[in-house]
């Protein structure tokens, strides 16, 4: 697998020189600056490839940017609504140009209105570093007690119900604020975050919209935009819900193996496929990742490997981000499946042999703990998974394991 790492731009504390220190071969960033909806033009394109290709003194970082996260796509697609159609076509624009440049992958994700949900950005582990965490019981007293939603309560179990009113009563303004901030944060590296206020606005544009209405909605906007990557030799990767369960009232439509093969089945061209999270996919305990892994092997255009331990067997539940290594993914099974599959391709000629991958999220340790990074990019967590990653991959491929 290629080994590339996230970069938020030059505006990230963890640096396109700490990435090259940390053995990495690709650049994965964004133009997180653009407004989602507006078309990715030529010109920023190519200032973001500037900006990964030299280093700040201005010598050759030897890296490129070889993976897009994420193209976003605007709340109007997902909901059909306002100047939908003019945003798909600014989508394919993006994808033209980002071909043009020499870029093949983009990842995505259909999540409602907020890209990914936790509750605590900064929770203390068993060793004393810092790792994120969703905790329902805090997200029950954010959404009953916080956000006053209607009918929030009916979401949640009445043993989850009663501990989050016991919770809430007794949180300082400070923790109510920190709460809301946390769960309102929004994509990594994006520059808006939702007020209560603006939340619950969002939150009524989704009020007709069930779960099979957004699955419509993801197929329509993939018979759009898949012909056009396929054209290009693009390979768009769509990224599980996260966490894979309906939160906020709200539809989830990627979230399971059959979420999946649903919609790569609807539009079945090898441009649209998989970005496979076993962060995400693992924070449900109904999904097996390594046969979600073996399933849609052939689709998996771009992985990302990261652990979480759940605290309880139900969906939804609570959980945190664990070591690599260390979390209720079999890890070294999944690599195992991943290797597999680039084996076959490699054996069919296929272009696209190698699959990138990521060390997704890290736990705070060490100089991360004062550094102050992007929540859950911290730089030593991330080398600490990537390295034993790295081991995992080598001793699997080493000719006395016979993958």
């Amino acid at each position: 697998m290629r080994q590339t790492w996230r970069w938020f731009g030059p505006k990230d504390i963890v640096t396109v020189e700490d990435a090259r220190q940390a053995g990495v071969e690709g650049i994965v960033t964004a133009l997180h600056h653009i407004p989602t909806g507006d078309i990715w033009t030529p010109e920023e394109i190519e200032k973001r490839q500037r900006e990964v290709a030299f280093l700040a003194d201005g010598s050759i970082s030897g890296l490129k940017w070889e993976v897009v996260e994420s193209l976003p796509v605007s709340e109007a697609i997902k909901t059909q609504s306002s100047d939908w159609k003019l945003h798909v076509q600014h989508y394919k624009r993006g994808l033209k140009n980002l071909a043009d440049a020499g870029i093949e992958v983009v990842c995505y994700n259909f999540m409602p209105v907020l890209d990914w949900t936790r509750t605590d950005l900064a929770w203390r582990v068993r060793h004393g570093g810092r790792a994120m965490r969703f905790d329902l019981a805090d997200f029950a007293a954010f959404d009953i007690h916080l956000l006053k939603r209607k009918g929030a309560a009916e979401s949640f179990s009445a043993e989850i119900v009663g501990e989050a009113a016991k919770r809430f009563a007794t949180m300082s303004e400070g923790r109510k604020t920190r709460l809301a901030s946390n769960v309102t944060a929004g994509l990594p590296g994006a520059v808006e975050s939702w007020s209560l206020p603006d939340l619950s606005a969002h939150l009524a544009t989704y009020d007709d919209i069930s779960p099979e209405v957004l699955r419509a909605h993801l197929i329509d906007f993939l018979a759009e935009v898949a012909p056009v990557a396929q054209e290009l030799g693009l390979r768009l990767c769509c990224h599980p819900d996260d966490p894979p369960f309906p939160l906020l009232g709200l539809p989830r439509v990627m979230s399971t193996l059959a979420d999946y093969r649903t919609v790569l089945d609807a539009v079945d061209t090898p441009a649209s496929g998989v970005t496979f999270c076993t962060g995400s996919l693992g924070a449900r305990p109904d999904n097996d990742c390594v046969a979600m892994a073996r399933n849609l092997a052939d689709r998996i255009h771009f992985a990302h490997l990261r652990n979480v331990r759940r605290d309880t067997d139900t969906t939804p539940c609570s959980f945190f981000e664990d070591e690599h290594l260390g979390g209720q993914t079999d890890m070294v099974a999944v690599v195992a499946e991943l290797l597999a599959e680039e084996k076959r391709r490699r054996a069919a000629g296929r272009r696209d042999a190698e699959i990138p991958m990521r060390p997704d999220h890290g736990q705070d340790i060490l100089d991360d703990l004062k550094r102050g990074a992007q929540p859950g990019y911290p730089a030593i967590g991330r080398l600490k998974g990537l390295a034993e990653l790295r081991g995992v991959m080598a001793a699997l491929r080493h000719p006395a394991a016979g993958v």
